[in-house]
């Protein structure tokens, strides 16, 4: 699509962009690029730059500035990335061990924030499982009983039961025998539709009271998942120069933090990338935010993908840097969720 000049100059361009925040000049670009080429020449290249729409020239300014198809060109066809520095590596790996879940998940948000200078997301893990590993029932009244539910995953849920009639201590222990005996580790949709065939020879009592127990265990569970992300250092973007002089996109940019329903979509349609992926401004259709990008990657446990972390800061950051964060960062919080 573009002669190795007009990509040099591109390249050039955008990586001057990134470092300094001010429109790029022809002489500029011309000290820069390390090509030997005319003012006259490099005008050229930069007009058909601009007329296929990879750069802009603000109103204010004789300047260039790249936009989200000239970053998209850059980041999927200029860009050099760089090894990630030994120091940052080490401050990941320290902070990144195994240890309890919501711990690891803060910690990976909060450094991804830290080591960018911009905001750093995680989409909570979403439960692999809808079963449990054993369940009781204790008495709380005449007619009101608490179930108590320990997942597959060691999480102790409990949920309380109204019921039409008094269940003795008996009955309440031959319900939760049966349950754990017979479908311990199952899914509570798979014990339902089991139960269904098998609940006849039970007495009509007990039927009622585990035909019961199964829709609160399993509300009790759906309420249980984390359906949401850990958000760390979003005001750090208030004092980026670069993005507190436009207050319109900064308002937009945290009503999306706000609603949450966009950026989940968009994290979770995340989890079908191999590797690190980029959405650029508005181009994902889901969150229109044309000063601002989402670098995100995936991440597992057991080689299970289980949801998405990523950094949100403006389309004019340091991509060689900021990819490699991310992407570590998503290896060795796999790691340590998997040890876990």
């Amino acid at each position: 699509m573009l002669n190795d000049r007009a990509r040099a100059l591109l390249k050039a361009l955008v990586e001057r962009y990134i470092e300094e925040g001010q429109p790029v000049g022809s002489r500029a670009l011309s000290k820069v690029s390390g090509l030997e080429l005319s003012a006259a020449t490099i005008r050229n290249v930069m007009a058909d730059l601009e007329d296929m729409g990879f750069i802009a020239s603000p109103h204010t300014s004789a300047g260039r500035v790249p936009t989200p198809l000239g970053y998209r060109f850059f980041v999927d066809s200029l860009l050099t990335i760089k090894p990630l520095e030994a120091d940052t590596l080490n401050q990941l790996e320290i902070q990144l061990h195994p240890a309890d879940t919501q711990h690891l998940v803060s910690a990976a948000s909060q450094m991804l924030s830290e080591l960018t200078a911009f905001a750093g997301i995680v989409r909570t893990p979403k439960r692999r499982t809808s079963g449990f590993r054993h369940l009781e029932f204790m008495r709380l009244s005449e007619k009101r009983l608490l179930l108590i539910l320990v997942t597959l995953e060691g999480d102790v849920q409990n949920r309380i039961i109204f019921t039409e009639q008094t269940y003795s201590s008996v009955q309440l222990a031959q319900a939760a025998l049966h349950l754990n005996e017979h479908y311990a580790g199952c899914d509570f949709d798979g014990i339902r539709d089991t139960l269904r065939f098998e609940l006849q020879n039970l007495h009509q009592d007990i039927q009622v009271l585990m035909k019961t127990a199964l829709e609160a265990g399993s509300a009790a569970l759906r309420q249980g998942q984390d359906d949401g992300y850990v958000l760390s250092g979003e005001t750090r973007l208030i004092g980026r120069q670069n993005v507190s002089g436009n207050m319109s996109q900064l308002r937009k940019l945290f009503d999306v933090f706000e609603q949450k329903t966009g950026l989940l979509q968009l994290l979770d349609m995340s989890q079908q990338a191999d590797g690190v992926k980029i959405y650029i401004g508005g181009e994902s259709g889901l969150v229109t935010l044309d000063e601002f990008s989402l670098v995100t990657a995936p991440y597992e446990v057991d080689g299970q993908v289980v949801g998405t972390l990523g950094v949100v800061g403006p389309t004019r950051m340091a991509y060689e840097r900021i990819i490699p964060i991310v992407d570590v960062t998503a290896k060795l919080l796999s790691s340590a969720l998997s040890q876990h």
